[in-house]
């Protein structure tokens, strides 16, 4: 069994899944591999904290939400992935800019 993801990990996948064009909440949910609930915790916290900002599309039958990096989320996600390539050196991760 995988050991639990510390929150500093799931604010990387999340960040690191929207940054790389996943805009829509289900698919970040199954890009980040996390559940409805934790997922919608972790965007109301990276709203709040101005990494991440809500758009709202009005459809044909309803609207839909996505999100997107600010630029302060930009620079969290690199100084994060920073971060966890110095305390996992083999799990150094690819900053795709």
């Amino acid at each position: 069994m995988a050991p639990r993801r510390s929150r500093f990990e799931i604010y990387v996948d999340v960040l690191t899944e929207i940054n790389n064009g996943v805009n829509l909440p289900t698919k970040i949910m199954y890009g980040a591999n996390m559940s409805w609930n934790t997922l919608m915790e972790t965007l109301e916290m990276l709203k709040a904290q101005g990494f991440i900002e809500e758009h709202t599309i009005d459809g044909n039958k309803r609207s839909r939400r996505i999100y997107t990096l600010t630029g302060k989320g930009n620079k969290v996600l690199s100084y994060l992935k920073k971060v966890k390539e110095i305390l996992e050196p083999e799990a150094a991760v690819e900053i795709p800019f």
